[in-house]
């Protein structure tokens, strides 16, 4: 006996809960296949920061990705009745003086004064050194894996979430759309950097990038803040601290490395003077879905329009994906156009 859905989501990572529950939302039946390993979104800091990189640029379409990002996280610790999003300020330490005169123009910058608060030359905290500071606002994170326990829980509860390993062989796709026992009208691939391995958007540019995170304990107090050096400092419970992230295209693989451990500790030192009184608790690594156009993948396959991708969120997921859901699920269920359309690469890998 078949079972019929509305829409088969394929991986439970962020971005395929947040796409579940748009589609719940909006009465629409759902069944979530994730094969419970290697998820991203479980290991990722979950940062949300609308200023980033050495040249402090502010993220594209920030005017609706911060609001959007806001008001569901908000809702979903409403709904769990838990924190999902903890909002904090971000300490930026500045290396020289040229990263301290770009902050200076950015400030005379009306889009980006909402985002930056006092900052100067010398020292904001006792442990941390830098040649200068400043104080970015509207930043926090989010708190990825209570989410995604919870989301998955409240799947399971409708009967909405299956752990298995998708065959892509065992696909049917002609005369009809079935998987095991599923008949859905449309299947969306939301796997994270294995999507770069599916054969049906293999064809899309991935620029896959390979992230390390540690996991320390303190014998000192540390400022209830992010901190951003190149490298950030995420506060945790306990007397804990998560220190990330290595950034790399080279061996793409969920094993982590001397090598990353001994660059982040290194990254460390040179901001913080008394490294010796932390303990390496944890060293995690994931691998990141970015995209060498910088966008994310959403579409329908050019041949197949039953099967659709919602992809490609790199490092930025936590504040891109309530808003691309969101919109996401609005083009799906109402047909209007979906934002970051695959169709920009049909030309090329598909001609007429």
């Amino acid at each position: 006996m078949t079972r019929k859905v509305d829409y088969l989501i394929i991986g439970q990572g962020l971005a395929g809960s947040l796409l579940a529950w748009e589609l719940i939302a909006r009465n629409y039946s759902v069944m979530v296949v994730d094969p419970e390993q290697n998820n991203a979104s479980k290991i990722a800091a979950g940062i949300i920061n609308p200023i980033s990189g050495m040249r402090f640029v502010l993220a594209n379409e920030i005017d609706v990705l911060l609001p959007a990002a806001r008001q569901l996280y908000q809702h979903l610790a409403d709904f769990f009745h838990h924190d999902v999003f903890v909002a904090t300020p971000m300490l930026r330490l500045l290396p020289n003086e040229a990263a301290y005169q770009q902050v200076q123009q950015r400030l005379t910058q009306a889009p980006y004064q909402a985002y930056f608060s006092d900052g100067a030359r010398g020292h904001a905290l006792s442990d941390f050194k830098s040649y200068a500071y400043v104080h970015q606002q509207q930043t926090g994170y989010v708190l990825l894996p209570k989410l995604l326990a919870s989301l998955k829980a409240f799947l399971c509860q409708r009967d909405s979430y299956l752990s298995a390993y998708f065959d892509y062989s065992s696909l049917q796709i002609i005369p009809q759309l079935r998987w095991q026992d599923f008949t859905p009208k449309q299947i969306i691939f939301c796997e994270g950097y294995l999507g770069a391995n599916n054969p049906w958007f293999s064809w899309l540019p991935f620029q896959l990038a390979k992230g390390e995170i540690l996991t320390l304990r303190h014998d000192r107090e540390q400022p209830k803040m992010i901190i951003n050096y190149g490298h950030w400092v995420l506060p945790c419970p306990s007397q804990q601290l998560r220190v990330g992230a290595t950034f790399s295209h080279q061996c793409l693989n969920t094993l982590p490395t001397v090598a990353a451990k001994d660059e982040l500790l290194h990254a460390l030192r040179t901001v913080n003077a008394h490294l010796d009184a932390f303990t390496c608790l944890q060293q995690d690594a994931h691998i990141r879905p970015c995209t060498r156009d910088k966008q994310p993948f959403l579409g329908c396959h050019p041949r197949y329009p039953q099967l659709l991708i919602f992809n490609g969120f790199g490092a930025k997921g936590s504040l891109y994906m309530p808003w691309y859901s969101q919109q996401f699920a609005k083009a799906l269920t109402q047909h209007t156009p979906f934002p970051a359309d695959i169709q920009r690469f049909y030309a090329r890998h598909f001609p007429c």
